[in-house]
């Protein structure tokens, strides 16, 4: 299968947009592509996007994104203070805050929620971004949770194994506060990356999946 080389055209550094409703929302849907682009990029330009992160779970996000981004050449970390569960009551609110971040990114592809995803506050999540952000390369990542909502993606991102590795260590050292879940589990994070390298024949066996809505070839 002929890949699509992300940032290979651009004759600036690659600029990304990450956008999640809650503090390890992106860590678990997008954190091995990140860490593999930074990899790749290291003069990328990244903006993190927290909605809900509040106390503990504040300090847990801007822990975590500083790590992550640590190969990043700048990161903005923005963290916001809305209620988990209840971003349909916060629309507006959140919309708004979503168009200030508007006004101070320039990405080159973003990364957020689907569309489809059961989850209230990731499927709001999404629904603003796609009415915030028309002209982009929009790339839906997937949670893995209760309701069983897990897609058909269209696009895969291969990991290497140290990368797959150091993602689930990332989860697991960051995120203190959801080791109580039952899904929060090493086996979680490895089987849903193993299953996505299945369906890409990953060379290392892992990869994260996506839903690609439009793009331009």
């Amino acid at each position: 299968m002929l890949p699509l080389l992300l940032g290979q055209a651009a004759h600036r550094p690659l600029r990304i947009l990450c956008l999640g409703a809650h503090s390890d929302d992106l860590e678990l849907g997008c954190g091995g592509a990140i860490l593999q682009w930074l990899a790749r990029h290291a003069k990328a330009h990244v903006s993190w996007v927290v909605l809900s992160a509040v106390g503990e779970r504040a300090r847990e996000a801007q822990r975590s994104a500083a790590a992550l981004l640590r190969g990043a050449a700048t990161k903005r970390i923005v963290l916001g203070g809305f209620t988990d569960g209840r971003f349909p009551a916060e629309f507006r609110e959140i919309k708004a805050f979503l168009e200030d971040v508007r006004r101070s990114a320039r990405p080159d592809l973003i990364l957020t929620h689907r569309l489809e995803d059961r989850h209230q506050d990731h499927r709001i999540t999404a629904e603003v971004t796609w009415q915030t952000w028309r002209d982009h390369l929009v790339l839906e990542y997937e949670i893995p949770k209760y309701e069983g909502d897990l897609g058909l993606p269209n696009l895969y991102v291969p990991l290497t194994r140290a990368i797959a590795a150091r993602k689930v260590r990332h989860l697991l050292r960051h995120f203190g506060t959801q080791r109580n879940r039952g899904w929060f589990r090493k086996e979680t994070f490895d089987a849903l990356m193993r299953l996505r390298g299945i369906e890409c024949r990953a060379p290392a066996g892992s990869a994260e999946a996506f839903h690609v809505r439009k793009a331009i070839l």
